[in-house]
């Protein structure tokens, strides 16, 4: 039976983590608690050791740490000095300054928060209330504290991304909707145990780096600073705009020049994640359905706000982006799926409201463009379900590619359809065919398929364009979901012994039976299969969602109107980077290193 390595205990984790190899049994024995981390890998161990004895990261330099270790051995605990009364305060203050960065709210909300509580104690516990004279909410120090928040999470940020085997960026340059445009980079990394990081990297202001180069000597910064070396570079995942992909001006061109990926892979991209249902939508909008439909709800959010038949649609409208809504966001908004569905099946409130505040309905009278509103809903109902399969994280790119394919399949079926007038998968389209068929002579033309299929050819070369780079590895894909039923003499010649020695593994075959992907591929000794394990860590570390870039957009679109406020990049950077981490900051060395700064 082979020995997984890669699950066994290693010696750097000692001085890493201050545990020691336990005299019997597996997993790891903590210096510090004594406690048995029954370990899987990596990962357990680094979380026991965050989430219990964060203190001792206060023992950084090399020779110290060595000394700790001598003393956790030889049992001598130094012991972590509790906090101060000053200190929970400013614990607290950070924690607040935290929750009002995720909220949006402006810096000087603090103050409100502080008379809230007073309130709150003063009527509940009243012996208490001086607490709150420690805790200090006012706009300089929230600043402060925030900025303090973003420069933990970015270093715990870059102490794992010098464990990253492979990563890769996504790059969106079309969610920012306030006073500046500016470019969010995300990076996606995997470690040794195949442990996925999806994190903001950095966050560009394309005011100041306008020209392709800049942008590029930009990114390159932010990779050396986090210490991530474009050889270990897998994909780009990016919108489909000429700054990203131009043909020869592009940004990615002038990365995929730079990076090289070992092992004869080239950094694979693809355009089609981000904002999946917002770009493609600019495809099947025929008849700029979208422009006109923003126009009603103005109408309706200034003039009809007390309609109770709108009430759903303005509560969606407000979760989404606030009480405050400008034409852009307002226009992307409306081109998700969900939204123009419920737009759709108000459509008959939403003409008699126009028509009682005298505004035009001339829309309503011209049945081409009601079919055209039926189609676009149609369309961008079903691409909306892939966005939400696309959102789904951590399944691996694999997966995603799986429901690209899927979904491309399903046009081919659509266009057969709507050819032969088989409304079926068109509901939409279908209701409002029915209503005019009701006003109109036998011999008129009510749909003309040919307009629709054009519109549905011209989604699938899109989808072709956007994804093409993944068909390039589709057998890298296809050996990393199903390792134990690809056949060997498919795989590269370079695979093809370790591929075999691996189905003959029973042992290993239970394993993958019972765990899912990366909990297989984290188990996988790479002393013994060292090329399978490095295509597993390269296609881990692909984007196979949206979601943080979504998570981002949310954040941004929610709270524009404090965003648009006059902030620096370094707040902005800041605010991004708190709303979109799956970090906790270190609160304990926020604290202790702020008392150290300022004695």
């Amino acid at each position: 039976m082979e020995i997984d390595e890669s699950r066994g205990f290693r010696a750097e984790w000692t001085q890493r983590y201050l545990v020691v190899e336990p005299p019997e049994g597996e997993g790891a024995l903590c210096l510090v608690c004594r406690r048995l981390v029954v370990a899987t890998g990596e990962p357990d161990v680094r979380h026991h050791y965050e989430a219990e004895h964060d203190y001792y990261e206060r023992y950084v330099a090399e020779g110290e740490r060595a000394a700790l270790v001598e003393r956790l051995r030889q049992g001598d605990l130094p012991e972590a000095a509790p906090l101060t009364p000053e200190e929970r305060a400013a614990r607290a203050g950070l924690g607040l300054a935290r929750l009002l960065a995720l909220k949006g709210c402006g810096w000087g909300e603090g103050y409100f928060v502080h008379r809230c509580m007073e309130v709150m104690l003063r009527d509940v516990l009243p012996d208490h209330v001086s607490v709150l004279d420690g805790i200090d909410l006012s706009p300089e120090i929230t600043r402060q504290r925030v900025l303090d928040i973003n420069q933990n999470l970015r270093s715990q940020l870059f102490n794992r991304a010098k464990d990253f085997k492979a990563y890769s960026l996504a790059l969106d340059d079309q969610a920012f909707v306030a006073y500046e445009n500016y470019l969010l980079v995300f990076v996606r990394g995997v470690g040794h145990d195949l442990e996925v990081q999806e994190e903001l990297l950095t966050i560009i202001n394309l005011t100041h780096h306008f020209s392709v180069g800049a942008l590029m000597a930009a990114i390159l910064e932010a990779l050396q600073t986090a210490g991530l070396s474009l050889q270990r570079m897998v994909g780009l995942t990016t919108t489909h705009t000429l700054r990203m992909i131009g043909e020869n001006s592009g940004l990615v061109s002038y990365m995929r020049e730079k990076a090289v990926s070992p092992n004869c892979w080239n950094v694979i991209h693809y355009s089609g994640f981000l904002h999946l249902e917002l770009l493609s939508s600019y495809d099947v909008d025929v008849n700029q359905i979208v422009n006109a439909i923003s126009e009603w709800i103005v109408l309706i959010k200034t003039r009809g706000v007390r309609r109770p038949e709108f009430q759903a649609l303005l509560t969606e409208s407000e979760s989404e982006h606030g009480e405050r809504v400008n034409g852009r966001c307002l226009n992307n908004w409306l081109r998700k799926g969900k939204t123009l569905k419920l737009i759709f099946s108000l459509r008959k409130e939403i003409k008699t409201f126009l028509v009682s505040i005298g505004a035009t309905t001339v829309h309503f009278t011209d049945n081409e463009w009601l079919c055209d509103f039926g189609f676009l809903v149609d369309i961008m109902d079903h691409l909306r379900e892939l966005s939400e399969l696309l959102r789904v994280s951590k399944v691996f790119a694999a997966a995603a590619f799986d429901h690209i394919c899927a979904f491309e399949v399903k046009l081919n079926l659509l266009q057969r359809h709507i050819e032969e007038k088989n409304l079926t998968h068109f509901a939409a389209l279908s209701q409002v065919v029915d209503e005019l068929k009701g006003h109109l002579q036998e011999d008129e033309k009510i749909l003309d398929p040919d307009r629709y299929r054009v519109v549905i050819c011209r989604l699938q070369k899109e989808f072709e364009r956007h994804f093409k780079d993944l068909k390039f590895i589709k057998k890298d894909l296809e050996l990393f979901a199903n390792p134990f039923s690809f056949k060997p003499e498919y795989a590269p010649i370079s695979v093809r012994v370790e591929l075999t020695k691996l189905q003959a593994n029973t042992n290993l075959w239970n394993e993958y039976r019972t765990k899912d992907l990366g909990q297989f591929y984290a188990g996988l000794s790479a002393e013994s299969y060292p090329i399978i394990k490095g295509v597993a860590c390269k296609v881990a570390s692909l984007f196979d969602s949206s979601k943080i870039c979504e998570k981002a957009f949310s954040y941004l679109t929610r709270n524009q109107h404090t965003l648009s406020q006059p902030l620096t990049d370094e707040h902005l950077h800041a605010l991004f980077r708190i709303a979109t981490t799956e970090i906790e900051p270190h609160w304990d060395d926020l604290v202790r290193r702020r008392n150290e700064s300022n004695p």
